[in-house]
């Protein structure tokens, strides 16, 4: 019994012992917080963000405009079911950036780095344009995402301030993407998820698609590999114009080579500087050792290409290329289809690691520009299903190129581009002409030292409308003192502007109203097949009937409104020529090309047009596809018609004071 006393004292103590307190407890460990769930697995689309990485003040230290290197990552993430075919992003940069690297990507407007794209710009993948799903990868990452690091400059934003884009947003069709958040756990970054719009028809499309359709434009570009081999191909580019106000007159064409290629031989264009010396001096002597590259053509680059003169069209070895040769002109379909295109052929080498026929890369960021054209924005070469063409062979088949890229190219309106002509406005009830804006097509700074580039032209007479503007001063000045106008000092500058056009209201009557159109040409270049194109407003234009001495028709244009004249040469009268001298070696004056025609409309169908106040005068006038500056005031009818006898009289004495002072 002895040994059972401790055993019974023990079991004891163990009830009647006071009960530890909740302190004395071992802490219970909560589970872990689950990790917060990243915004792009809630995303069943296209994922975008952007990320501030960091920034820094650079030199020169200035209060006032400081300048600070940035550096961030856009992400783009296809969590979607289809496959993404060359994306590109808008990304709203609104801190005067300029950018000066971007990794797998280019700028899409073909602007070479460094770039300012302070008012946002547009990338595109590259060289890695589409962007697989998951399904398609079993998840694989690197197949479903894009990352563009960015480098560049911007201003006035000193850390810890933090500098992100106004908005990131898939650029494809039949995308939205709603306005971009700040992520919870980062003032960094911006994300957003694209979805595809319900409202946008889309094709039906499936897993083994592979190219985009072809898309519209004001000019496409196709760049087409008609034979390949191992160490290079024949390239076929094919530009064709398809807005019925474009044109290019004396086009140049340029792109950038991305992997070291170069040309060899051309026909149907040619390079505007033949040289081989980066060839040489680089490592493309180094691979083709037993080239003789006094051969080749061009090893920039960025070689510029221009189209030849109609005499080399027959020749055997740079011409014998279809709708090539024209001196670079692309008309409208609306004036000769078989010249709104031009065609050249180029036989290009490749670099490793391409040596292979089947690595084949068309070059990036195209442009294409003409004289006195409209400016054109050029996108990146897309994919598209391969061009067919008629056998040769006389077979009633076609052939296939081995790979076939589209370039879109549209007219730009940008805010800050400079017209290339003018027009001047005139009238019947008016003896003074209404010249063209002061510095219309710009002004040097030069020519600023001796004119005032921001005072309004002055009146001229008339017959001031035939002399250049450096020898109408004596004109101008005499003209406004009999009008008892102000004569400024300095001068206004002169338009500046290679072509001129004067719309002159010369008749206005119960039944109808007139005017006469005409065309000056100041500049060094002639204009074969010119055209013109004058928008009236809708009131005017119902009443249009003919033109006299120019070939004109109504032009559907915008949506299907017939709002625009289009005028044209007549047989014969097709060619607007240069400023000449004059005939006569006494009056050493140069005399401007000229063509002039009077339009004639009805009132039958326009009841109460107010032909001299507003609607007699065009909202726009288009000289070869570049749209012209209008005068920002219109002739006044000043109390009624002046008549012929009072014209005479101003002329003469105008004619008596010139003669005075000379």
């Amino acid at each position: 019994m002895g040994f059972l006393l401790p055993i019974l004292l023990g079991v004891f103590l163990l009830f009647t012992a006071t009960p530890p307190s909740l302190s004395q407890l071992p802490p219970e460990i909560d589970p872990p917080a689950p990790a917060p769930i990243s915004p792009s697995e809630l995303c069943n689309g296209i994922f975008l963000s952007y990320t501030f990485i960091l920034g820094r003040q650079i030199p020169p230290n200035d209060t006032t405009d400081q300048p600070y290197r940035f550096e961030s990552v856009l992400t783009v993430l296809n969590n979607g079911r289809e496959e993404l075919k060359e994306w590109r992003v808008f990304v709203g940069f609104q801190h005067h950036e300029i950018l000066t690297s971007a990794s797998d990507a280019i700028i899409v407007n073909g602007t070479d780095l460094p770039a300012p794209v302070g008012n946002g710009t547009i990338f595109a993948g590259y060289p890695v344009s589409d962007l697989k799903t998951a399904i398609q990868t079993a998840g694989d990452l690197k197949q479903m995402t894009a990352t563009i690091e960015l480098v560049g400059t911007q201003f006035m934003v000193a850390p810890p301030a933090i500098p992100l884009p106004s908005n990131i947003s898939l650029v494809n069709d039949g995308w939205s993407c709603p306005e971009p958040t700040a992520t919870p756990l980062s003032k960094r970054q911006i994300t957003t998820c694209c979805i595809r719009d319900p409202t946008f028809e889309v094709n039906t499309t499936t897993i083994t698609d592979k190219f985009l359709p072809r898309q519209p434009g004001d000019l496409t570009i196709m760049y087409d590999v008609i034979r390949a081999y191992d160490q290079n191909y024949l390239a076929e580019v094919t530009m064709e114009n398809h807005n019925p106000l474009g044109r290019l007159d004396h086009w140049e064409l340029s792109f950038d080579w991305m992997r070291e290629e170069f040309i060899q031989k051309m026909q149907g264009a040619y390079p505007t500087v033949v040289d081989a010396t980066k060839c040489i001096f680089g490592p493309q002597s180094q691979i083709y050792t037993g080239l003789d590259f006094a051969d080749v053509l061009t090893c920039e680059r960025r070689p510029i290409i221009v189209d030849l003169p109609p005499t080399k069209a027959e020749d055997p070895v740079l011409g014998k290329i279809p709708s090539c040769c024209r001196n670079g002109t692309i008309l409208p379909r609306t004036m000769d289809p078989s010249k709104s295109a031009s065609i050249f052929t180029m036989q290009v080498a490749k670099m490793p690691p391409d040596f292979n026929r089947s690595a084949l890369s068309p070059p990036q960021n195209w442009r294409i520009k003409g004289t006195l054209n409209p400016d054109y924005s050029c996108g990146p070469p897309v994919r598209v299903s391969p061009t067919l063409y008629p056998d040769p062979s006389g077979m009633p088949t076609n052939k296939t190129s081995f790979a076939s890229w589209q370039i879109v190219c549209n007219i730009t309106h940008a805010k800050t581009e400079t017209p290339k002509c003018c027009v001047s406005y005139s009238a019947f009830f008016n003896d003074s002409i209404i010249p063209c804006n002061t510095c219309a097509c710009g002004c040097v700074s030069e020519t600023r030292r001796t004119c005032s580039a921001k005072t309004p032209s002055l009146l001229i007479p008339p017959d001031a409308l035939l002399v250049p503007f450096e020898n109408r001063t004596s004109l101008t000045v005499a003209w406004n003192a009999l009008k008892h106008k102000t004569i400024p000092n300095p001068m206004p500058c002169g338009d500046n502007c290679g072509v001129s056009i004067n719309w002159h209201i010369a008749t206005d009557y119960r039944g109808g109203w007139t005017a006469r159109i005409t065309i000056f040409n100041w500049g060094e270049i002639d204009f074969p097949d010119w055209f013109l194109a004058v928008q009236m407003k809708k009131p005017a234009i119902r009443g249009f009937e003919k033109a006299y001495s120019f070939n004109a028709s109504l032009l559907s244009i915008e949506g299907g409104v017939n709002n625009t004249i289009f005028m044209e040469g007549l047989p014969g009268l097709e060619y607007l020529v240069a400023e000449r001298d004059e005939l006569d070696p006494k009056k050493n004056l140069r005399v401007p090309g000229k063509q002039q025609s009077v339009i004639q409309f009805s009132k039958k169908l326009t009841p109460g047009i107010n032909v001299p106040e507003r609607d007699g005068f065009p909202a726009k006038v288009i000289f070869n596809g570049e749209e012209c500056l209008l005068p920002d005031v219109l002739p006044l009818a000043s109390g009624g018609r002046r008549n012929g006898f009072d014209t005479m009289v101003l002329l003469c004495m105008v004619i008596f004071v010139v003669a005075l002072v000379i």
